[in-house]
């Protein structure tokens, strides 16, 4: 889950404006999950799947 369609229980401001204290945390948090952390399951499904082909071509053309 991305951090810009979260609101903050503390404040109830949006998480990417970073008004309070529980704001900021959570996005530095978030932030430091990595590059894969706002993707959802089903985009991770697929982007496996395509990377499977492209593996299952490669090695087909190869023999």
């Amino acid at each position: 889950m991305t951090y810009d369609r979260l609101v903050c229980a503390n404040c109830a401001a949006p998480v990417n404006e970073g008004r309070c204290r529980v704001c900021r945390a959570s996005r530095e948090r978030m932030q430091e999950e990595g590059p894969f952390a706002g993707l959802n399951p089903a985009m991770l499904i697929a982007l496996m799947v395509i990377l499977t082909a492209a593996l299952a071509l490669l090695v087909h053309q190869a023999v």
